[in-house]
């Protein structure tokens, strides 16, 4: 009895050694960012706060998303965000409003923040699309904020997909990120457009 005891044992153990072997490790992406420029004295007088991006639940969390058609979402197990995607859109806006040199100066909207405007947004997909052809597509909108009047200023609302060029995760990742460049630079453009049409302080 102890001998068949012992042999189950040492099975078990083997069985658990081989299942350790053969984990995959998990690998992690992140997006492109920026590099913020010194700003000069053209840039507005003005400080701009970037609040918090919504999402939802799986947008707070790290897997990559895949979408299979019109309503099943899954995750891939050993692939994931650096950090969730309703992060990374929001470091990545902050620093492309920063890199434009448009403003006083760009920062998170925190408890002790100070400044009248806060740009705010949603991401609605951050995720690859499976079909005849993959692609990475992403939807998102913002608006721009008077904390003052309390107004809704300016919003815009942004959905492309962009083509993987090849059936593994890091170019789905390069696609992602290539659309969401694109996406906030378009917001960022809209800001600028919007500021320049409405200059702080006019009356």
């Amino acid at each position: 009895m102890h001998r068949m005891a012992r042999l189950l044992f040492i099975s078990a153990l083997s069985l658990g050694l081989n299942g350790c072997e053969k984990s995959k490790p998990i690998h992690y992406y992140t997006v492109g960012l920026p590099v913020a420029p010194t700003l000069s004295t053209s840039a507005r007088p003005l400080p701009l706060l970037v609040g918090m991006i919504g999402g939802a639940e799986i947008y707070r969390d790290t897997p990559i998303v895949y979408r299979v058609g019109t309503n099943e979402i899954g995750a891939y197990q050993y692939s994931r965000w650096a950090e969730p995607p309703v992060e990374l859109v929001k470091d990545k806006l902050i620093r492309i409003l920063s890199a434009s040199g448009d403003y006083q100066s760009v920062t998170s909207l925190g408890s002790n923040s100070s400044g009248q405007f806060v740009v705010r947004g949603r991401l609605y997909e951050f995720t690859e699309v499976d079909g005849a052809n993959i692609t990475g597509l992403v939807s998102m909108e913002f608006e721009l904020y008077d904390r003052k009047s309390g107004k809704t200023l300016w919003t815009h609302f942004y959905s492309q997909s962009e083509a993987v060029q090849s059936k593994d995760i890091p170019a789905v990742v390069t696609a992602l990120d290539t659309n969401l460049d694109r996406g906030l630079k378009e917001v960022a453009a809209g800001l600028n457009q919007y500021f320049s049409a409405n200059p702080v302080g006019r009356s």
